[in-house]
């Protein structure tokens, strides 16, 4: 059982850290750079959910948010993409420091970004992933869309979704659609 540990979005002075954690968790052609960090959490610190053991970021998920349904490329490299009114919360990592892995942390923060996610009233959540994980995420409900179209890091992905519905998602909806 893991315990000991406190949830929290990311700030900018999180951003040495948040960049080491993915130099350790990435490949070096996948691995977003400090300077893409620093333009995401200058825009979207929010969307970045880290668990701190022992004072120190141990996991984290990070994404988007945009009305695009599918998650592409260029989304990695612009974070003026994000729009905090979108309706899907894209994910651009879940990393786990290899010194934490298989403890149920990176779980611990899926569940809390869905959470998040049915609260703000997004349609879904998009990720994409390698073929070995697939199973993992369709453990929290995702779907496997199949080959996304992504070439990021020149690796072989699959898009997976995890449709939301419920109240929130269902209210914001008919606000949107109230406002066209």
């Amino acid at each position: 059982m893991v315990e000991g540990y406190v949830i929290r979005q990311a700030e900018i002075h999180d951003l040495d850290e948040i960049a080491n954690l993915e130099k350790v968790c990435f490949l070096e052609e996948e691995a977003a750079s400090k300077m893409a960090f620093f333009d995401r959490l200058s825009i979207y610190a929010n969307h970045f959910w880290l668990l701190e053991k022992d004072g120190h970021i141990i996991s984290m998920v990070n994404g988007m948010v945009t009305d695009d349904k599918d998650l592409h490329d260029e989304m990695y490299h612009n974070a003026e993409l994000h729009n905090e009114q979108g309706k899907w919360q894209m994910i651009f990592g879940v990393e786990t420091h290899p010194e934490y892995e298989n403890q149920g942390y990176a779980a611990i923060l899926i569940n809390k970004m869905i959470e998040d996610a049915k609260s703000q009233g997004r349609r879904g959540v998009v990720l994409t992933c390698k073929k070995h994980l697939i199973h993992y995420y369709k453990k929290f409900g995702f779907e496997n869309e199949g080959i996304s179209a992504s070439e990021h890091g020149a690796v072989v992905w699959y898009q997976m979704r995890l449709k939301l519905s419920g109240k929130y998602s269902n209210m914001r909806e008919k606000a949107l659609s109230d406002k066209e």
